[in-house]
């Protein structure tokens, strides 16, 4: 099967922020760039699913999203590096004030319930509008805008900034202030 020239360029548009969807839920880059190949191959091998006129990148959101839970159920029940020996080889200390905020940022995301989590990284981070965010996460818009507020409110709770507060990491105005939607 050969695949529409318009829908693979499409594709290939969506990566960057598929990737950053999938770092946000993973934390590690070499796993998002799999849970993205994964979620591209998927897609192409179910594109007679997808309804040619409506949103692609919702649709590889939605695949990607539920590619990492299942996953994620798989995961619980293995056990990895049980003495944690390979994860302190990759520890590496943040150099500048930049990267200590991002690390301070992504430890406060991971506090998040989930469903704000997943809310906050769709609108904040990815440009998602709600109603968009709302059909990836299979629930209501007004229920996407409440998680969204709560986490934003939390998160600058946490790393003691005003809601719209303007820093120097551009990731965390993105997260924290107010999103297009």
């Amino acid at each position: 099967m050969k695949l529409d020239p318009s829908i693979r360029d499409h594709m290939l548009a969506a990566i960057p922020n598929l990737r950053a969807f999938a770092y946000s839920l993973c934390g590690n880059a070499d796993r998002a760039d799999d849970l993205v190949q994964e979620t591209l191959m998927r897609a192409i091998d179910k594109i007679d699913h997808f309804t040619p006129g409506t949103n692609l990148n919702a649709w590889l959101f939605t695949i990607l999203r539920n590619h990492f839970r299942s996953e994620f159920r798989k995961r619980k029940r293995e056990v990895e590096d049980v003495d944690g020996k390979h994860a302190d080889r990759l520890v590496s200390q943040p150099n500048q004030v930049g990267r200590v905020e991002f690390e301070e940022l992504r430890v406060a995301l991971a506090t998040l319930p989930e469903s704000q989590r997943e809310a906050l990284i769709l609108v904040g981070a990815s440009g998602f509008s709600y109603e968009e965010a709302a059909e990836i996460a299979g629930c209501a818009v007004g229920t996407v805008k409440s998680r969204v507020n709560r986490a934003r409110a939390r998160l600058a709770e946490m790393l003691s900034v005003e809601v719209g507060e303007v820093t120097a990491d551009q990731q965390m105005r993105a997260m924290i202030g107010e999103a297009a939607g």
